[in-house]
Formats: C-alpha cells, structure tokens, sequence
C-alpha cells in the first residue's frame, strides 16, 4: 500500500475508534452491540499500532544512517 494511503487509512481508523469511543461512552448501545462495537474497536487499535510501530521503526533506521551522528530515540518517561 502507498505511503499516502496508509496515512489515510490510519486517520480514517482514528476517526472511526474515536466514533466508536464516543458510541460506547455514551451509553445507548444494547449489550451486544456494544460487544461488537468494542470488538471492532480493538482490531482498529491494533490495525493502527501496526502502522505505528513500523513509522516508529522507518524513523530508527533514519536516525541510526545519520553520517556518525546518532540522535537518542525521544524517550517520553524521561522527558517529564
């Protein structure tokens, strides 16, 4: 899949989780609509950890083939 359309799918399943967050706080699904709304949501979620962790790992590879210089990978813990 294109760099594009990945961007675009991974947006579009944040807009979708979000929807699906806001159906589930809500409130008004029966049970089982519900279930199968939080089941969806969780595929989602790992769809969009997916392509997190491989952004994650291109950016790595980036940093580590800087010509002799290496940046320390943003360490969130340590930057409270």
């Amino acid at each position: 899949m294109p760099r594009k359309n990945s961007v675009r799918h991974f947006e579009e399943n944040l807009n979708e989780l979000d929807s699906i967050v806001a159906q589930l706080e809500s409130n008004q699904l029966p049970l089982e609509e519900a279930l199968k709304a939080f089941e969806k949501g969780v595929k989602i979620s790992q769809d969009c950890q997916s392509v997190l962790t491989q952004a994650e790992q291109k950016v790595q590879i980036l940093l580590d083939k800087q010509d002799g210089e290496h940046l320390e990978p943003f360490d969130p813990e340590s930057a409270s």
